[in-house]
């Protein structure tokens, strides 16, 4: 397969066995069944590829300009056009513009030539490539990437040439029909879905992609035999699914706050940082794992989860990386998802020293620290005799500048705050407030 390349044909024209293909000089007679009539490739240089039940009693009859027009037929085989050779005159005869070749010859090129125009057709003979699959199973030397079904018969390769000697591959259409389990992402679940493929042809051994469902396999071919009303079908005993996969998801908890740094960092930001793992594997995973490490390359496994879904928090600075596995019951195949990344940046904590609680409504009418990554935090809030106006043990919050339900008055107020940082930092800060009292 790799040393002859493909031409993959573009349209299909059925014509009868006595109607002309559309604007074609050319019509075959005497076949017992309908003749399919293809149009390859420009590159190939042939007009028609014409596939016969078989070629028996078939004669082909070419259409002159007209009736004194020259007319000289000549076959071609794998060397292409440049190496034909003329046909037997006995084996033509002519009836005004109508120029009869009287046996085709089975798997052939022919080049009829009229005022030097040439048309090029090439000839299947059907019979002696039938489609003749009794059989499938399931051979024992399986892979994870790819399953493999044997076949008993055959339904191999139907070549032609192009008039340069290029070997091209007629398709045939066969389809293989199967289940499998398609991901739908948006809903984070598999669905159930039929799926058909279509071979060109079938030689002894079927690969494709592993379904993820246990299913059998129904083979239907070929097209020619569609055409011809004699298509057979045949189904394979059924398959047990052996690979693996899943759908994977990493959300985090949004902080709303809006005095938090770097709140918004893809998976990371600031900590302590909440995300939930959700995995949906397939039916065959049996052993599943949520795996947790220091490094890209998860030589050290730092933490693990066996539920498909799991919610970590992470207070740390620095890198994390999170992957999903799964394997089936023999541990023959195995899955490994994406890689996620949390990055947890280091701490930062400071503090304004003036707000105006009852100044411009929603405009700087609130105490609050601006912070990233603090895991632990106090703040208690003073005025100038040591009395405790308030305290807090979250950064997000903040002081609104009353006490008692009242607002307190202008003037200068103090707080002490002891915090530590997702890095290890420890804060031990205090200083002033000024509360201003103004008016638009």
């Amino acid at each position: 397969m790799t040393t002859t390349r493909i031409c993959m044909l573009l349209s299909a024209l059925i014509i009868s066995a006595t109607v002309r293909a559309i604007a074609s000089p050319l019509r075959i007679t005497g076949s017992s069944h309908q003749i399919v009539a293809e149009t390859p490739e420009a590159s190939t240089g042939l007009d028609q590829v014409l596939v016969l039940f078989d070629t028996r009693n078939c004669k082909a009859v070419y259409t002159a300009s007209s009736a004194s027009s020259a007319v000289t037929w000549q076959t071609f085989g794998y060397l292409g056009a440049a190496h034909a050779e003329d046909v037997p005159p006995g084996d033509i005869t002519r009836s005004g513009r109508e120029v009869t070749l009287n046996h085709l010859q089975s798997d052939m090129g022919y080049a009829v030539t009229e005022n030097g125009s040439t048309y090029y057709f090439w000839v299947v003979d059907y019979s002696r490539h039938q489609f003749d699959i009794n059989a499938m199973y399931f051979p024992p030397e399986q892979n994870c990437d790819r399953t493999f079904i044997a076949t008993e018969g055959s339904a191999g390769r139907i070549t032609y040439y192009s008039i340069n000697g290029r070997a091209c591959t007629l398709s045939r259409g066969i389809q293989l029909s199967y289940t499998t389990l398609v991901p739908d992402y948006d809903n984070m679940r598999y669905s159930q879905e039929n799926v058909t493929e279509e071979l060109q042809y079938i030689e002894s051994t079927i690969n494709i992609a592993p379904p993820l469902f246990n299913t059998s396999f129904h083979l239907s071919g070929d097209r020619f035999l569609r055409q011809w009303g004699m298509e057979r079908d045949i189904t394979s005993p059924m398959f047990t699914a052996e690979s693996v996969s899943a759908i994977v998801k990493a959300e985090k908890t949004v902080h709303t706050a809006d005095n938090e740094i770097g709140s918004d960092e893809n998976l990371g930001g600031s900590a302590p940082m909440e995300i939930t793992f959700t995995a949906i594997p397939t039916d065959a995973a049996i052993f599943t794992e949520w795996q947790m490490s220091d490094g890209p390359d998860f030589e050290d496994i730092t933490y693990s989860n066996s539920s498909p879904d799991f919610t970590h928090t992470f207070h740390n600075m620095g890198t994390s990386y999170i992957r999903f596995m799964a394997a089936n019951a023999s541990g023959t195949c195995e899955y490994f998802s994406e890689t996620f990344t949390v990055n947890i940046g280091e701490s930062r904590l400071s503090c304004p020293n003036a707000f105006s609680p009852q100044g411009s409504p929603g405009v700087n009418d609130e105490w609050k620290v601006s912070y990233k990554s603090i895991i632990r935090f106090e703040c208690y809030i003073f005025n100038r005799w040591g009395e405790k106006m308030t305290e807090f043990h979250d950064p997000s919050q903040g002081w609104d500048g009353r006490h008692g339900g009242k607002f307190v008055p202008a003037g200068v107020y103090y707080y002490v705050i002891k915090a530590t940082g997702a890095d290890g930092k420890e804060y031990d800060l205090s200083g002033d407030i000024n509360i201003v009292n103004y008016k638009n």
